[in-house]
């Protein structure tokens, strides 16, 4: 029999997470403490930009931004905000979406799977993403379980199982 296997990746969908970008923004367009203050959230090339008055209301954009990912399924983790910065008369958070491991994350999610996972499953890196293969389907599974157990500061999902 041949060996089973699935791929760990780090995707985010891009329509589900500019979605969640068209919500917040709608959100803030009526939400009456946000009424006049010039509060904007927009994608700028491959950044999202919230932009308001003071550094509390750019907070609460980034707030209701991050609930519409979760109402949407997107991993917090892939989301890399920064702090409030002030330019100008207006607090800016610059934010951008993590896709693909790095390489040192999947030595990292490798060496889990080698360590603490069943002995006959492998785990080798392909580009941004994980091959693991074993002759087990349970062995597998296993392998899923344990990571989803794991507390990882990316977002990983499980693909092409087979």
């Amino acid at each position: 029999m041949a060996d089973s296997s699935f791929d760990i990746v780090s995707k985010v969908e891009r329509q589900e997470v500019d979605n969640a970008l068209n919500q917040a923004a709608k959100e803030l367009s009526q939400r009456y403490d946000f009424k006049g203050t010039g509060a904007t959230i927009a994608w700028s090339g491959e950044k999202i930009i919230m932009e308001a008055n003071s550094e509390e209301r750019v907070k609460a954009i980034l707030d209701v931004f991050e609930t519409k990912l979760i109402k949407r399924g997107i991993s917090l983790k892939a989301l890399d905000a920064g702090e409030p910065q002030l330019s100008g008369k207006e607090y800016k958070i610059f934010a951008t979406i993590e896709e693909g491991i790095s390489q040192e994350n999947a030595k990292k999610v490798a060496k889990i799977i080698r360590d603490e996972g069943p002995k006959a499953v492998k785990a080798q890196v392909q580009g941004e993403e994980l091959r693991v293969t074993s002759k087990s389907r349970d062995d597998l599974q296993e392998v899923q379980t344990l990571l989803k157990g794991k507390d990882l500061d990316f977002a990983i999902q499980f693909v092409n199982y087979r």
